[in-house]
Formats: structure tokens, sequence, C-alpha cells
């Protein structure tokens, strides 16, 4: 078969495959919060068989501790989505008597602005909506918990054998378990620094809301908590509904001080806290980043958009563990020097490939 042949199968493979996750949306967005909320619960899993606590009773205390955490999240955003929704006739129009009373102020030095095309092209308070549409489709998703933890369940009891199994089917298992190895770590590395510093944003945004006393400061803290795993792009949409609101609710200083504290804080943690635990030669290009949230967000809907860039950079990272794939790799990143397969994460020896605890997860 030809290079063109190939190529040509391919891209109808790739095709038929996004249609088929498009299709099965329902089914593959609780597996895929499954497997990213397994990826996090198995360090702590790891950790308690490190200390000779059996593998049953960490899995438990893991699990347990993973449904009140969901429970309590879920109950969270249900109230306070609903709270928001019920209020958003409200906000919507007062921000659009501020909007009118712009172009009514901007019209007295002759500049006529149609309010008509204002709503047609650029409407603000969409942003309000896209905000409790957005973690609506969260809690929904959040819906099919039983499912969700009992995947997570098995995903953890299978993780401490997927070595042995690994090495049993693979061909030449003393090349190619180090990648799987680095691999593993890696994912579980990126995943828990960058859930770390995501908590830590949307803790900050909560309390600094509080203080300015905005509504819902838990809710946009939450929704801060969720958009960092997107760089760039997330604490931007994340800001734009805050803002809108304390423009509304609290006047013009008020949503200064906010657009200001959401710049502060994502300056702090995204150029200073989170390169200095992952490096900076971590992360995906702009285009990248924007092009992933704008896919897994067709195919997924908003769960999709919260897990685009944990999912391309999982393939970045998997790229990154086999030399022969890492100038591909190289080209989702940012500009800078070429990844070092052999590094992991957070910079420090890698681990030994042999070591079952340190194997893929799922």
């Amino acid at each position: 078969m030809g290079s063109t042949s190939r190529t040509l199968v391919v891209f109808a493979a790739l095709i038929v495959i996004v249609a088929g996750l498009k299709a099965a949306e329902d089914l593959v967005v609780p597996f895929l919060l499954a497997a990213f909320i397994a990826t996090i619960a198995v360090t702590p899993v790891f950790w308690l068989e490190k200390h000779r606590v059996p593998v049953a009773i960490s899995i438990f205390a893991v699990m347990v501790t993973l449904v009140i955490v969901l429970i309590g999240i879920g109950a969270l955003v249900a109230q306070s989505a609903g709270e928001f929704t019920d209020r958003l006739p409200f906000y919507r129009e007062n921000l659009t008597a501020q909007v009118n009373g712009v172009i009514a102020w901007l019209g007295q030095f002759g500049i006529e602005i149609s309010s008509e095309l204002i709503s047609t092209y650029f409407d603000p308070a969409k942003a309000l909506e896209l905000a409790g549409s957005t973690l609506k489709g969260f809690g929904t998703a959040l819906g099919n918990g039983f499912l969700i933890l009992l995947t997570v369940i098995f995903i953890l009891a299978e993780a401490s054998s997927f070595p042995r199994k690994l090495r049993d089917v693979l061909n030449n298992p003393e090349r190619n378990l180090p990648y799987f190895a680095r691999f593993a770590e890696n994912v579980n590395r990126y995943i828990a620094i960058k859930t770390t510093v995501s908590i830590a944003t949307g803790f900050i945004i909560g309390i600094y809301l509080t203080i300015l006393d905005v509504d819902f400061p838990v809710l946009w803290g939450l929704l801060a908590f969720l958009l960092n795993y997107v760089p760039t792009i997330g604490s931007i949409i994340a800001a734009v509904p805050a803002v809108l609101l304390a423009l509304v609710q609290l006047g013009t200083g008020s949503a200064l001080l906010t657009a200001a504290g959401y710049v502060v804080v994502n300056i702090i943690m995204g150029n200073v806290v989170e390169p200095r635990f992952m490096g900076k030669g971590l992360g995906l290009s702009t285009l990248v980043v924007f092009l992933s949230l704008v896919v897994w967000g067709w195919m997924l809907g908003p769960v999709g958009m919260l897990l685009s860039v944990p999912l391309t950079m999982t393939a970045k990272i998997a790229m990154e563990a086999n030399p022969s794939t890492v100038w591909l790799a190289h080209l989702l990143g940012p500009a800078g020097a070429l990844p070092n397969p052999t590094e992991p994460i957070g910079g420090g020896q890698a681990d030994n490939p042999d070591d079952e605890r340190k194997a893929p997860t799922g």
C-alpha cells in the first residue's frame, strides 16, 4: 500500500472514530470522567499500598472520600446553578440597560451605535447564560455518579495488575515497558499538579469574590477551578461572567476589581507556580489549545471542553514517552526546546519501569 493510500485510510479511520465518539457521547462522557477521576485517585491508592495498607482497604478509603467530594460538588453545582439560572432574567435585564446607557453616552459624542446590532452580534448576557449551561452540563454528567464510581473502582482494582498483563502481551517488554512507565508517571504527575493548582485557583477566586460581595462566589470559584484545566482561554472564559455579574450587581469599580483579581491570580498561578512544578516545556501551543477546546467541546459537550486539554495533554505525553514520536509532541507544544522523553514531569530521575505502582492506570 502506497503512502497516499495509507494516509487516506488513516484519515477515513479518524473520521469514523470521531463520528463514533459523537454518536456515543452519553456513554463516552461518563467513562472519560471516570478515567480522569481514577488518574487522580490512583496516587493516594498507591501511597496507601506503599505503607502496607491492603489494596481493598486502600480503594475503599479513597472511594469513600471521592463519594463525599462528588456528592458535595454535585449538590453545590445543582443548588448554585439553579439559583443563578432563576436570577438570569434579572441580570440580563440590568446588563442590557447598562449597555443601552453606554450606547446613549457614546451618542452624545456623535458615535452612533445600533442597539439591535449590538444584541445581534454581541450580547454580553450570553456569557452569563453560557456559564450557567456549562455548570449544568457538568452537573448532569455527575448525575451518572453510580456508573462513574463503579468504573473508577474497576480501574483502580486493575491498576496494580496491568504491568503484568503488559509484560505478557508485549513482544519486547524490556524495550517497551519503560515507555509505558514514563507515560503513566508523567500523566499522573501532570494531573496531580494541575488539579492542585486548579483547586488553589478556585479557592482564591472564591475568597476574593466573597470579599467583593459578588453574588455566587462559590459558583465562580468552582468555574475557575474547572476551567483552569484549559490554559489561557479557560481563565478568560471563567472571568467574563463573574466580571459581568459584578458590573450588573455592584457597578464599574467592582467589575474592574474583579477583572484585576482574575488577572493577578492567573498570572501568578499560570506563569509562576505551575511552571515551577511542571517545567516550562510542558504545555500546548495556543492554537492546539483552541482547536482541542472546539473539537472536544463539539464531540462531548461541556465536559469535553473541560477535559479537552487534559485529553490532548495525555496524547502529547504519550508521544513524548516514545522517541519515535517526540517530533510530533514538539509540534503540539509551545515554542521551545525539544521535549526529553527520558525526563519525568517536574524533573528528577525517571522511576523504575518495572515498578508496578508506576504503571498505566487506564
